[in-house]
């Protein structure tokens, strides 16, 4: 195991601190993310005035197994199905009917969620002992670069951000691959480390 793999202590803090409606910087597969519990809308709209985001921006989601994803959806379509054997874990967010349970700050009132499995040891293990969905938005100020390293998550937030599991540099480089669906069919909506043409081998 990695020399950055976190201690338990840093994991059962970090858990804590989403309990209490806080915010989490954690270590993903691109760069590092903002996690906040998606019930709490008190924490979500922290989250929303921490980054300095358009509140019409929905907010990308974690999720560690498909037996969660139900909670979040109110449907899976049937063109994600080979998508999401294919890729997940992996950087590919796809885009779902929201359940209407779910906060409409979350969705930014679009009526849809974007969930993803990290591959990312740390996002897993975080994930796992969270047991619920968990916001995985980057760690920037709306329209900056996002944070790759732990130091870099608190150059940018100082101390308004509640807590911080340093699980070393991750790759950055690229975000996730965003997919949804039109009245076309599947479409391409942020370019990622996924390339379109990996996705079209799989779902033409």
């Amino acid at each position: 195991m990695s020399d950055n793999y976190p201690s338990n202590e840093q994991f059962i803090q970090a858990v804590k601190v989403l309990r209490e409606g806080g915010i989490v910087g954690f270590p993903t597969e691109t760069y590092y993310g903002l996690g906040v519990d998606i019930f709490n809308e008190q924490a979500v709209h922290s989250l929303f005035h921490l980054k300095k985001r358009d509140y019409s921006k929905p907010i990308l989601v974690l999720i560690n197994d498909l037996n969660i994803l139900g909670g979040i959806v109110s449907e899976v379509p049937a063109m994600y199905e080979k998508l999401m054997d294919r890729f997940w874990p992996g950087p590919l967010t796809l885009i779902f009917p929201a359940s209407p349970k779910l906060p409409k700050l979350v969705t930014g009132s679009t009526g849809t969620i974007g969930v993803r499995i990290s591959p990312h040891p740390v996002a897993t293990e975080f994930c796992q002992r969270w047991g619920q969905p968990l916001t995985a938005t980057s760690a920037n100020l709306s329209g900056g670069s996002p944070a790759s390293s732990a130091e870099e998550v608190v150059e940018i937030f100082s101390d308004r951000i509640n807590y911080v599991i340093d699980g070393g540099r991750t790759p950055g480089n690229k975000c996730s691959t965003v997919v949804g669906i039109d009245e076309s069919g599947l479409c391409l909506i942020r370019q990622g480390q996924i390339e379109l043409s990996d996705i079209k081998k799989v779902t033409p």
